[in-house]
């Protein structure tokens, strides 16, 4: 991605981007194509294989509701009455890493469908058939979608993004960062969840360095 850009690492089950899901509409919104965001699949807790047990689930739970008094964002509680849920996230980060084959907007587009359907409605977003529905929604079509998710290249360009975020010493989500700079390096927005009045002003300040202001 050429220009100044944002680069938003991020996870579909991580329940601060999840908060953070409004700031980035709101970055959006405001700078539209001006400052494209690119969005990196963080990799929160890509192949667990071991199902939920009762003390993480009590863990778990204040931490949403944190989210929602830092950020209004909903969740349904109905999660923690699931009986054996694996939280692998590396299904709903190729469903992301796929959607974004289709576009930069596309990718942000699903990943906050995918957010929402995993935290306010409870849908299992582990399960591809629910990821592909998801893309139907957005008019993507559905059986190619499917068919996508088991696709070794997939799987290989999602890790590569993992890789990515490692290397940028990525050690948290949401993680936003802006570039390339007038020195042509990367400038921090914000490590971890922070509110659209704080970001905006940010960036602004930022593009206003970047420009030479």
């Amino acid at each position: 991605m050429d220009g100044l850009h944002l680069i938003y690492f991020s996870d579909a089950m991580c329940s601060w981007c999840w908060g953070f899901s409004p700031v980035i509409t709101a970055l959006r919104e405001k700078y539209g194509q001006s400052l494209p965001i690119r969005l990196i699949a963080g990799g929160l807790r890509p192949g667990t294989d071991t199902p939920m047990t009762e003390a993480v689930k009590l863990g778990m739970r204040p931490h949403w509701d944190h989210v929602t008094e830092a950020s209004g964002q909903p969740f349904d509680y109905g999660f923690f009455e699931r009986e054996g849920f694996i939280y692998d996230t590396d299904p709903a980060a190729r469903a992301v890493v796929l959607a974004r084959r289709h576009g930069p907007d596309m990718a942000l587009d699903y990943l906050r469908r995918a957010q929402a359907a995993f935290y306010a409605e409870n849908r299992d977003v582990t399960q591809p058939a629910v990821l592909a529905d998801l893309a139907a929604e957005l008019g993507l079509d559905r059986a190619a979608f499917l068919a996508g998710l088991a696709d070794e290249d997939l799987k290989q360009e999602t890790w590569r993004d993992y890789a990515i975020s490692q290397r940028a010493g990525v050690t948290g989500f949401p993680t936003l960062i802006a570039g390339p700079g007038r020195d042509e390096t990367f400038a921090l927005v914000t490590r971890g969840f922070n509110t659209a009045e704080h970001i905006l002003p940010t960036v602004d300040h930022w593009l206003k360095a970047a420009a030479g202001g």
